[in-house]
């Protein structure tokens, strides 16, 4: 068995090798919010997805590596085609993308013709093909508002989100019974509990959440909103409800502060985590640079479609 301090030098190991290479390969390695502690440290970039795509889309590196989720690295490879796309652990997909299937969102949005169709930039890039308009959750209101009163939309795959944004601009989209396993899975009896024990912490909750836990919330954002809040704010205690890679960067950021996982209506400890997001660890971002594998390809005819929705995003956000 390994000792710490053998499992030390082999992390340090790793993290030099990765700076090596990156500097070798001009590469540039960005990473969600929801990513391991140590893929965070030796991050370029660290964002939502809203930053993600904006940073992919300037960005001169030859190689990218996304550390995050498929449809993350399928947008940077959309906004950026002459570019080698990597990503650590090709099996890091999305349960929210998967909630909506290329084939019966057509279908969908083919039974309501006379419909803008809005998607949350969750999806894969078959659905983005089909689409007028993406959003993440940190644009959505600030899109859908730009829109006027009258004009039917539909909205996918997150219903949740889609409920929420119905509630804070009193649209009536059509919604797509979509949801993400980690925010549709809290549990708002034990937040409540949780909100008992420590009664001065506020309760910070992302619109994927389901609609009970936003009406609790003391601030309802993407991650990034979150983040600005909790900086921002004067509380000295936070439940989080989101997944839970988000605290370390709101640690990193607010060392004085206390932020708390909020907990799953499944499990036993404090804590929420995306299975799909934790596939990425220090070692694969190691391999995939080294090796320039797996690489992330987007059919060419799907990623012209799949592009002007996400450029009218950047354009209205």
């Amino acid at each position: 068995m390994q000792s710490e301090l053998e499992e030390k030098k082999e992390m340090q190991q790793l993290r030099d090798d990765i700076m090596r290479l990156k500097k070798e390969k001009n590469a540039l390695i960005m990473t969600h919010y929801y990513q391991r502690d140590e893929i965070q440290e030796i991050a370029d970039f660290i964002g939502d997805s809203l930053a993600l795509a904006r940073q992919a889309a300037k960005t001169d590196a030859d190689i990218i590596v996304m550390c995050g989720v498929h449809f993350m690295g399928e947008t940077a490879k959309i906004l950026c085609p002459d570019k080698k796309v990597l990503i650590p652990d090709k099996a890091a997909g999305c349960s929210l993308a998967d909630s909506c299937d290329p084939v019966e969102f057509k279908e969908f949005v083919e039974s309501h013709p006379d419909h803008t169709v809005i998607s949350y930039v969750n999806t894969s890039a078959a659905v983005k093909a089909l689409t007028d308009i993406v959003v993440t959750s940190g644009n959505a209101r600030k899109i859908v508002e730009q829109l006027p009163e009258d004009e039917k939309i539909i909205f996918g795959p997150d219903h949740n989100l889609g409920e929420y944004i119905n509630s804070v601009t009193g649209r009536r989209m059509l919604l797509w019974k979509g949801a993400c396993h980690v925010h549709d899975r809290f549990s708002l009896e034990k937040i409540i509990e949780m909100k008992k024990e420590h009664p001065g912490a506020k309760i910070l909750v992302h619109p994927e959440c389901r609609r009970p836990l936003q009406l609790i919330a003391d601030k309802v954002g993407s991650t990034a909103a979150l983040l600005d809040f909790a900086q921002k704010d004067d509380a000295k205690e936070y439940i989080v409800v989101t997944e839970s890679g988000i605290l370390f960067e709101m640690r990193n950021k607010c060392p004085q502060k206390v932020f708390l996982a909020a907990p799953a209506e499944d499990s036993e400890c404090q804590c929420n985590e995306c299975d799909f997001m934790k596939l990425n660890t220090l070692r694969k971002v190691y391999e995939c640079l080294r090796d320039e594998t797996p690489e992330i390809f987007v059919d060419e005819e799907i990623s012209k479609k799949a592009l002007k929705p996400i450029e009218r995003m950047l354009e209205m956000s």
